[in-house]
């Protein structure tokens, strides 16, 4: 039969919270952790583009922002997209904060390079797509309009933008940066990550609403939009 001290108790504990992609509930978050840095990293390259940049006047009327790196496209007669990213939202205040996991996939219609990966960003500007994603999904053109983002940073182009879409999308595919055309793309909360992280079942309205403490996890995609867009939305 083991003993253990109150010292070896208390190094274990130590242990994991040190170790990358480890918790101290045990669980093995080195995915999870690589996906939310692979994320910050994609949204501060897209953002700085010298050529072609996500209008700063988009992001300041944002409701939510979702990152979903390396979204992996395939085609043979018909094609396929997947990707796990993540969705961060202002709070009742219009800061930047609650945080989840997703999952995106879908058949390709104008969006697909056989075999190609493509990092995607999508600014959700009105309420509703945000609704749909957070009750069970949300079907891009189909319970939410979806456009192909505006490119440019001027101020000619922040005062023609009719923001007449709910969400706009940027993608980048081998090094170019464009607008993405994602009809018929599928968004849904990854609720077995958000469950790994948060150590328990949680909903993506529980999430998105604070009711869930913040994990420490999210926080340097958190940082990198905060950067990018720190003041409250109008």
């Amino acid at each position: 039969m083991a003993l253990y001290t109150r010292g070896s108790v208390v190094a274990v504990l130590a242990l994991a919270l040190v170790v990358p992609g480890v918790r101290a509930h045990g669980v093995d978050l080195a995915t999870e952790r690589e996906r939310v840095d692979q994320a910050a990293q994609v949204l501060r390259e897209l953002t700085r583009a010298e050529d072609a940049q996500i209008p700063a006047a988009l992001l300041r009327r944002a409701k939510a922002l979702a990152v979903v790196p390396h979204v992996v496209r395939g085609a043979f007669i018909v094609g396929g997209r997947w990707g796990k990213g993540l969705l961060t939202t202002r709070d009742a205040d219009g800061h930047w904060g609650p945080t989840s996991f997703v999952d995106l996939s879908g058949a390709s219609v104008g969006f697909q390079i056989g075999g190609d990966a493509t990092d995607l960003v999508m600014v959700f500007i009105e309420e509703d797509g945000l609704a749909a994603l957070l009750e069970d999904r949300v079907e891009l053109g189909g319970n939410a309009s979806v456009a192909v983002g505006p490119l440019g940073r001027s101020a000619e182009l922040a005062t023609n933008l009719t923001l007449d879409s709910a969400i706009y999308a940027y993608s980048r595919t081998k090094g170019l940066f464009a607008g993405a055309a994602l009809d018929g793309t599928v968004v849904t909360i990854d609720d077995s990550a958000n469950a790994k992280v948060f150590g328990r079942a949680v909903t993506g309205t529980d999430v998105m609403a604070g009711r869930v403490p913040p994990e420490a996890i999210f926080s340097p995609f958190v940082e990198a939009v905060r950067a990018i867009v720190p003041s409250p939305a109008r």
